[in-house]
């Protein structure tokens, strides 16, 4: 048995795929200081800039936020369905949590560091305890834990400030001095001793690699954790709130999506170019360009990321029987597909094992390997779901958490 497909939560979730990848081909291709701060790649062209500026203000926070409240709504969705059936829905969850889990670690060590899933693996079993919750409870609850995330990030960097201060003041030890000097030269300077061996890591093969991450896991795995933790649990919890009151289902009227969307890019982009305006005015100095990925720009990525669901929700009531709705829905069946296949094809292209293009391409350029990636997103997806149930590696994780292998043919 299967759960009713909501195809307006399909087409959320192909452009939430294909949205992501936006952001994380930085983080495949490139040094992970460079996902903070594009300075860590070089010289900074125009082009670069404009790619940065154009990942800071749409992209960066929003479409991970979009996966989060769309796992939160699938949550209730499953429980629902598994109660429905006579069994018990939290334990299904909770299964079915096991072995995304599992898969995040596979897909950690065998492709990409920027794993998601075992975040969401994590979370969702925080999330359980909410979701009986009445919707306003779930938003209550939501804006709590963004809060927490923003001390939490706020804190982090007013202890980076300080430690900037100190090295700086006179008298300051020539430990300190040091070890500011070097943070500092790891977030700008590619020439530094951290990014050289990144860059000399990553063009290895692939049992170098295998073993730098073992050599870094769970650590920082935990640290990526702390980091994310708050905020994608409030977005789950939101996303539940969401779909209880029908704003994820498509059922509202256009113009309630239409003005939701205005008023939150409103809200959101306005303060997020000062914020991505100081940076370049600092010249992308370490400390500004760190502090507004990491803390100063979250506050302003909720109202835009609601912004971005109420505008493609507004579309799909607007165009509904359009083809290329149609397509990109088919994308959202196959998320964790597509979530996979992207890591294989870009860790391809990008590491020592592969092409090993990994900090040859300038971030201008980057948007060369996205255009593509989404064009075959869009050209396989809907070639598959014609002819099969769900995609391969959705077909794995239910064969898994059901305990046996799930007919995957549709039938005739």
């Amino acid at each position: 048995m299967t759960a009713p497909r909501i195809p307006a939560m399909d087409v959320l979730r192909g452009c939430a795929v294909m949205g992501i990848l936006w952001m994380n081909i930085t983080a495949f291709a490139l040094p992970q200081s460079a996902y903070f701060n594009p300075a860590a790649s070089g010289t900074l062209a125009p082009g670069d800039i404009a790619f940065w500026l154009s990942s800071l203000l749409l992209f960066d926070g929003k479409m991970r936020a979009l996966f989060a409240m769309l796992f939160g709504a699938s949550m209730l969705l499953l429980i629902d369905r598994e109660e429905m059936a006579g069994r018990d829905g939290k334990r299904a969850q909770m299964v079915r949590a096991g072995w995304l889990f599992a898969i995040g670690i596979a897909h950690y060590l065998l492709l990409w560091w920027g794993d998601i899933l075992m975040i969401y693996a994590v979370l969702s079993l925080f999330a359980l305890a909410f979701v009986r919750q009445e919707p306003m409870a779930l938003i209550k609850t939501a804006f709590l834990l963004f809060l927490l995330h923003f001390l939490l990030a706020t804190g982090f960097i007013s202890t980076v400030y300080a430690w900037s201060h100190a090295a700086t003041a006179p008298g300051a030890s020539a430990a300190t001095r040091e070890g500011f000097t070097t943070f500092m030269t790891s977030m700008t300077d590619p020439a530094s001793p951290a990014i050289r061996a990144e860059i000399a890591t990553y063009r290895s093969g692939f049992g170098m690699i295998l073993q730098h991450k073992l050599g870094h896991f769970p650590g920082e795995w935990l640290w990526g954790f702390l980091f994310t933790g708050f905020d994608t649990l409030g977005f789950m919890l939101l996303g539940m709130a969401m779909l209880k009151l029908g704003f994820l289902t498509g059922k509202w009227p256009a113009d309630q999506y239409w003005r939701t969307a205005r008023h939150c890019f409103l809200i959101g982009l306005l303060p997020m170019a000062a914020l991505a305006g100081w940076v370049i005015a600092s010249d992308f100095a370490p400390l500004p360009a760190f502090g507004t990925a990491l803390a100063w720009s979250f506050p302003f990525r909720i109202p835009l990321a609601v912004g971005w669901a109420a505008l493609i929700l507004w579309l799909i009531v607007r165009h509904r029987d359009h083809r290329l709705m149609a397509r990109i829905g088919a994308v959202g069946r196959l998320t964790l597909s597509n979530y996979l296949a992207t890591s294989l094809i870009m860790t391809t292209i990008f590491y020592g094992w592969g092409l090993g293009l990994f900090a040859h391409v300038r971030p201008a350029l980057l948007p060369l390997f996205v255009l593509p990636a989404w064009a075959m997103m869009l050209l396989w997806s809907p070639l598959w779901t014609n002819r099969f149930a769900m995609g391969p590696a959705e077909w794995v994780w239910r064969s898994l958490y059901q305990g046996k292998p799930q007919k995957i043919r549709k039938s005739s």
